[in-house]
């Protein structure tokens, strides 16, 4: 806070900023109005129930009949879909394979050999095809 001078250094100006007409903002508030239901030739009519709905509604069915369909997605979507069936079809056997060739324990030549041995296993008795010169 300043301290009481009697007298000025200079006089009081008052800043005044012009507002000039801008044609642009113009035309966005007038667009704004429109689609908010409110045009400048209903400005002085009364607020019907459902008008605004039915505003956007029309401004919808008019975007959608400007833009032009687009085919060429479903048909991607098709063949995207179609290349997932097959490789799934092709590949769940080899996968469901390799999880029962993971789950059963594969015993190798070498550790059958080397059993330990069961004197009240059955002898198996082998003809002997050696000749002796």
């Amino acid at each position: 806070m300043g301290l009481f001078s009697p007298a000025k250094k200079h006089a009081n100006q008052f800043r005044y900023t012009p507002r000039f007409y801008d044609p642009e903002r113009e035309r966005r508030e007038q667009r704004r109005r429109e689609l908010h239901g409110r045009s400048s030739h209903s400005d002085g009519a009364e607020y019907t129930p459902g008008e605004y709905l039915r505003t956007m509604r029309d401004a919808r069915r008019l975007s959608n009949t400007e833009r032009p369909k687009r085919q060429g997605s479903s048909i991607v979507v098709w063949l995207l879909l179609s290349v997932l069936l097959l490789g799934l079809f092709v590949l769940a056997p080899r996968i469901a394979g390799l999880f029962t060739s993971m789950q059963t324990p594969q015993c190798s030549q070498q550790q059958m050999e080397y059993e330990e041995f069961n004197p009240y296993a059955p002898i198996t008795i082998v003809p002997n095809d050696y000749k002796e010169e």
